[in-house]
């Protein structure tokens, strides 16, 4: 896992409309997506996109909106009710690194968020 001063260095370098350019290209992802498709509902992708934003947001340094909207994060908690095997996690993680790129955010950023990313995915395997 990057340190806590590389994660918190994410948003100020980048700002959020950068994590919402990542966010957003991954959502665009999503829908024809055969595996994280049926995963997520179409009328409630537009809610998911700006959980993960405000969550990514917060995460990264910046503000601390998803906090006041919704608590503490509770990852595992909050992931329990859908199966995430590691096929998914896996396929979670190449439409993420494709949005990082797509969003063009700087190599050195978009390692620390990658690295980051990687690995909550893979804590929320429960499958």
């Amino acid at each position: 896992m990057p340190d806590e001063a590389a994660i918190s260095s994410v948003c100020p370098t980048i700002g959020e409309a950068g994590i919402a350019r990542v966010v957003a290209a991954f959502y665009r992802q999503v829908p024809t997506d055969d595996l994280l498709g049926p995963m997520y509902p179409p009328h409630e992708l537009a809610e998911a996109e700006a959980r993960l934003r405000d969550f990514l947001i917060f995460r990264f340094g910046g503000s601390d909106r998803y906090l006041h909207q919704r608590g503490h994060p509770r990852l595992r908690m909050r992931h329990a009710p859908f199966v995430v095997s590691q096929a998914a996690r896996d396929r979670w993680v190449m439409l993420m690194d494709r949005a990082l790129t797509d969003a063009e955010i700087p190599p050195a950023t978009q390692a620390i968020m990658q690295e980051f990313l990687h690995q909550t995915a893979t804590m929320l395997i429960n499958s």
